[in-house]
């Protein structure tokens, strides 16, 4: 089964505000980059939806996955368990029911670890994500965040 590593960031300017996420996806030889921004948007939806972008990405399912990324809001509802709480909760009081359940969809067809790393710091695939995000977020053509609820 194919091992990948994820790196995965995202960025709004303003909260909310213009945002974009930004993914670094690598299985060696190969390495794909995608990105895309919004208009109006949160941080934390950002981060959470470079996440489900990443996984969908993947081509096959049941795929070793490490993901990393400095986003404690979903390194920690994952791996503290908070969002499958949420789940049986039916989301309610969650922030971002919309990309929780997309998350949960696509995270239960693969084996994903997660791993939190400190932003802006030294980890060069984590600061890439973060250049694409916020470019995405500076682009001419920014796409609606259609679960972004004012």
């Amino acid at each position: 089964m194919p091992t990948v590593t994820i790196y995965t960031d995202g960025s709004s300017l303003g909260n909310p505000g213009r945002g974009g996420y930004g993914v670094v996806l690598l299985s060696p030889p190969y390495r794909k980059e995608l990105s895309a921004g919004y208009r109006m948007t949160t941080n934390n939806r950002m981060e959470l939806l470079a996440v489900c972008v990443a996984l969908e990405a993947l081509k096959f399912e049941g795929t070793d996955v490490t993901l990393y990324s400095d986003s404690k809001y979903v390194v920690d509802s994952v791996e503290k368990g908070w969002v499958f709480g949420w789940e049986k909760r039916g989301f309610q009081k969650a922030k971002n029911p919309d990309l929780w359940m997309r998350f949960l969809r696509i995270y239960r067809r693969h084996r994903v670890r997660f791993v939190w790393v400190k932003g802006h710091a030294s980890t060069v695939e984590n600061n890439r994500c973060d250049e694409l995000a916020v470019a995405a977020a500076h682009g001419a053509v920014l796409l609606e965040d259609e679960g972004y609820d004012t």
